[in-house]
């Protein structure tokens, strides 16, 4: 058996590979609201005949418009439908192949990061954007979630590999065509589509600029123009709600006024102190390589100045910051002083990287809610209470696991209100949320329903309980499911 040769792309891909289909395989659950409620939930119910979030026009409680693309979570219904249509439904399975599919799209991230690398600067440098790509702690979890900001950045990389790879003139349009999509995807991608089309313009190349322009434009007007007016009447109405929606209420949406808050997340992704590295290292070199730079930047910018901030949001520009931060670091690695700090900070980097990398690619998130939901996966209609008085809200469940999209589920989410919510209704399941007075919140219903017992229990995951020590807010709760064993039964 020969060595390994670890300079190889063919090995770089492998190993991408090879940790994203353990994400695939374990890293189950969904990492936050969006990812799972404004994709998953709303897609896989359009192929039930059901409308989840009440998006469409004609849906009960639908007012319009709600500002939501319909591009993404369009292609989630055609694979939703298209697996259903063959005969699979159970929602695990379902899941594993979605986490599957974009496990295989973000490998595209870590090729074509290794290629502009290497058609930019050298073979040296590809290596290290390459294994960063393949291996960076967070990006096998990430790439597994149904997540706007990481499904836009292959579409992105494409385009810029289109543009620096050769000199056919036609590449401008086929990147314009790439990164149309991207936009159709997350929308904030158009900053960085003008960020490229202003080089374009200021350097007076005339036929890129228009070229690039056009190719954006056609796929954003096809994808939210026609599809928008087939919808609705009219173009562009979703980018026009989420537009609105932004520039007013948007605004007060988790407000935070720390202008470097996006920096420090993209040094801070690549940790310390190979991340400071990388953040000196995308300044030092900006002139060489302006077309990335100033969209890059201009990104940055926008999101660091809008007041609303989450640090999912400057996602799509992670791995080109990488890129230009790598680059640029290598024009420093002139003299031995700062050779042997990039050396250090290497070795430094994969031993806190590796460990956290296994970690979170086997970490399923949620699991108590899912696990919960999944419960009721193929059981009879039922009427389930969501007990939450002990929490500081009822959590969203994600009715998905259960394949029941008309679920009944009451919620009660404060202890004045009556044990029932609504006085002589009648429960089959009671869902107990968390673990604080959990005996005392069960003895009150054993009042109502003597009979009652313990159906399932549902741990959270490692990460889970972590998260909810450090902040309890996270709702990431212990669950006991209880059967009431009255009135309405379930079917055996």
């Amino acid at each position: 058996m020969g060595k390994i040769d670890w300079t190889s792309y063919r090995t770089i891909l492998l190993a991408a590979f090879c940790i994203r289909l353990i994400a695939a395989i374990f890293s189950q659950g969904y990492g936050m609201h969006d990812d799972h409620f404004l994709v998953v939930e709303a897609s896989a119910s359009w192929t039930d005949g059901y409308d989840y979030n009440h998006w469409l026009p004609g849906s009960p409680n639908n007012n319009g418009p709600e500002g939501h693309s319909f591009t993404y979570v369009g292609l989630n219904y055609v694979f939703f439908s298209a697996l259903k249509g063959m005969g699979m439904t159970d929602p695990k399975l379902l899941m594993f192949f979605n986490r599957l599919i974009h496990a295989l799209l973000s490998m595209l991230i870590v090729s074509f990061g290794y290629k502009i690398t290497e058609k930019l600067s050298s073979q040296k440098n590809a290596v290290v954007v390459g294994w960063i790509l393949a291996l960076l702690w967070v990006l096998p979890f990430l790439s597994v979630r149904n997540l706007v900001e990481i499904v836009c950045i292959p579409f992105m990389m494409w385009g810029i590999w289109l543009i620096v790879k050769s000199e056919n003139r036609n590449r401008f349009l086929w990147a314009g065509l790439l990164l149309g999509m991207a936009i159709s995807i997350r929308y904030q991608v158009g900053v960085f589509a003008v960020g490229m089309a202003a080089v374009f313009f200021f350097r007076k190349e005339w036929r890129a600029f228009l070229l690039f322009s056009a190719g954006v434009l056609v796929v954003f007007g096809l994808t939210q123009g026609l599809v928008d007016y087939l919808i609705w009447d009219y173009p562009f109405a979703e980018f026009i709600r989420y537009a609105t929606y932004n520039a007013n209420e948007g605004t007060a949406y988790i407000p935070n006024n720390n202008y470097f808050m996006y920096l420090l997340v993209l040094m801070g992704s690549f940790l310390f102190p190979l991340g400071l590295l990388i953040g000196i290292g995308f300044f030092r070199g900006f002139k060489k390589h302006l077309l990335l730079f100033v969209p890059v930047l201009l990104f940055i910018l926008f999101h660091s100045f809008f007041p609303s901030k989450q640090e999912r949001f400057i996602l799509p520009v992670l791995p080109l910051f990488l890129i230009l931060g790598v680059i640029g670091y290598d024009l420093l690695r002139t003299t031995w002083k700062w050779e042997r700090i990039w050396k250090i900070s290497w070795k430094v980097f994969w031993i806190l990287n590796i460990p956290v990398l296994l970690f979170a690619s086997y970490t399923y998130t949620k699991k108590s809610r899912v696990e919960a939901m999944y419960y009721f996966y193929e059981k009879e209609p039922i009427r389930i209470l969501q007990e939450a008085s002990a929490e500081t809200d009822a959590t969203m469940l994600p009715k998905f696991y259960a394949n029941n999209w008309v679920l009944p589920a009451v919620a009660r989410k404060d202890s004045s209100q009556s044990l029932t919510v609504y006085e002589g209704y009648q429960y089959d399941y009671i869902i107990f949320m968390g673990d604080e007075r959990l005996d005392d919140r069960i003895s009150q219903y054993k009042t109502i329903y003597p009979n009652m017992d313990l159906a399932k229990i549902c741990e959270p995951s490692t990460v889970d309980a972590l998260l909810r020590w450090l902040n309890p807010r996270n709702a990431n709760e212990y669950v006991e499911i209880w059967k009431t064993n009255t009135v309405f039964q379930e079917s055996e």
